[in-house]
């Protein structure tokens, strides 16, 4: 074969180095994680509080809703890893070759939808309603669990080794909490009602619920926003396709740094290559299918089902956290008090769980950006930058929590708003990014094409309504 020329474009980064592909994996168990990674990050508030709450008021009837949003995301994300399995750059760095602001815009949407630290908070209620002192500790509760995510995320000597972990004893708990719960709380009227959920019944209950709560549940089941993105983060750390060239992030205190450029690889696409391609593109998609997708699914179905055996038709609830105190006190009704102990346990170390990894996936896209782009050449290592990220994230977020504010709505708008233009505007990207800077070989075409068109059609309807609703708030229309 001649002699291969880059196809991923180069006029705002440096030129990447042709490397061959390394071979894929012969055992599968043991790279399994980015998916369950994603997955158990995406396990918040949208599982625990936003889709049981639509179950407690209208059945079961749009669990069809959370299956369209997360097949739509298993597209989205498997269009990221394309990227980063190809080159080892992140999707980031190739928005950024197009433009160089194009990772700074990502990163400052991604901070200001999570900068407010609500995911912690959630949990520290929670930890209340098992110690019962009430809503004036939270506010400390919140402010131990952050000093305890940024000691965890910036000691760990591989940070995405710590984050695995965590998540995996999460899901492993909130699979505890099904399991109970399918034994001794989910009726069977909720199983037929799940089947008919899926099939004849179902339905969009927007008169009773509201549009943008309906619209906002498909986008947010599973991840959303900038988690989706940083996928491509987590298998690079994992040491997928390219991505094992290079270093994993580590903790500037503790791990050993390795110097390393900041621009990554891509393979000629000779026989041997594709071969090698062609078995990680399989694999990957099966790992991110069978973790991500299946256990997004199961576990909002299986918590809406929990929510609709105990509290369906129960007037008066709240689409809150205190939503979850009501359903605990239910189940302690139900099935006796041991059981709703165990549900504010694992809601609260899951909820927990889901901060860390959000305050983790904020600083990964951060970092990566300002070292890659911004700081290529100074003297400073994306593990440091990571290390300044996390920390401050931290301090902002217990200064916010000091000045005693609580989760005003219009920061909760702001946040799914943010969200939602970054799906639509990435998805946009990822056609223009893997159909350009991709070899004919490897560029995505065909029903994937369609599943992206799709997307952009999608965030950019929920886009759009989400601007004329708050547009109309704002000036009193009807």
């Amino acid at each position: 074969m001649a002699e291969f020329t880059p196809t991923v474009p180069a006029r705002v980064l440096p030129s990447v180095t042709v490397r061959d592909l390394p071979e894929a994996p012969t055992s599968t168990w043991r790279v399994i994680g980015p998916g369950l990674v994603g997955a158990g990050v995406g396990l918040a508030s949208g599982e625990f509080i936003l889709w049981p709450y639509i179950a407690s008021q209208v059945g079961l009837i749009f669990i069809w809703g959370a299956l369209i949003g997360i097949v739509t995301q298993w597209f989205i994300n498997m269009e990221i890893e394309r990227y980063t399995l190809a080159t080892g750059e992140t999707a980031l760095t190739g928005f950024s070759r197009m433009w160089k602001h194009w990772g700074l815009v990502f990163v400052l949407m991604t901070l200001c939808s999570n900068l407010w630290p609500g995911w912690v908070t959630t949990s520290a209620t929670m930890v209340t309603y098992l110690t019962g002192t009430g809503a004036g500790s939270v506010r400390w509760i919140a402010i131990g669990m952050l000093v305890v995510i940024a000691l965890g995320l910036t000691l760990a000597p591989v940070i995405y080794t710590a984050l695995e972990r965590v998540i995996f004893v999460k899901i492993a708990l909130v699979v505890t909490l099904i399991v109970v719960a399918i034994l001794f709380a989910i009726t069977a009227e909720s199983w037929a009602e799940l089947g008919k959920g899926l099939t004849v019944d179902a339905g969009f209950p927007a008169d009773e619920l509201g549009f943008a709560v309906l619209m906002g549940a498909i986008a947010y089941a599973g991840a959303g926003g900038g988690q989706n993105l940083c996928q491509s983060n987590w298998i690079r750390d994992k040491g997928f396709g390219m991505g094992l060239y290079v270093p994993r992030l580590v903790s500037p205190v503790t791990g050993h740094e390795e110097a390393a450029a900041s621009t990554g690889f891509q393979f000629a696409p000779t026989k041997e290559n594709l071969a090698r391609w062609r078995r990680w593109w399989r694999f990957a998609n099966v790992e991110q299918f069978s973790t991500f997708a299946v256990v997004s699914f199961l576990t909002i179905a299986l918590m809406s089902m929990l929510a609709y055996s105990t509290v369906f038709g129960k007037p008066g609830l709240a689409n809150s956290i205190a939503f979850l105190q009501v359903e605990g006190q239910a189940l302690q009704t139900a099935v006796g008090p041991w059981f709703g102990i165990l549900f504010w346990v694992i809601g609260a170390l899951a909820l927990f769980a889901s901060a860390m990894g959000i305050v983790d996936y904020t600083s990964r896209l951060a970092s990566d950006t300002i070292k890659t782009v911004y700081l290529r050449n100074k003297n400073i290592s994306v593990n440091q930058v990571y290390f300044l990220t996390v920390w401050a994230m931290t301090l902002v977020g217990i200064g916010i929590l000091l000045l005693g504010f609580d989760q005003p709505l219009i920061l909760l708008v702001f946040s799914a708003s943010f969200a939602a233009v970054m799906m639509f505007v990435y998805s946009i990207l990822l056609i223009v990014l893997n159909r350009r800077a991709l070899p004919d070989a490897i560029k995505v075409r065909s029903y994937r094409l369609g599943a992206l068109v799709w997307s952009v059609a999608f965030f950019g309807t929920l886009t759009v309504l989400t601007v004329v609703q708050q547009a109309q708030k704002l000036f009193g229309q009807s």
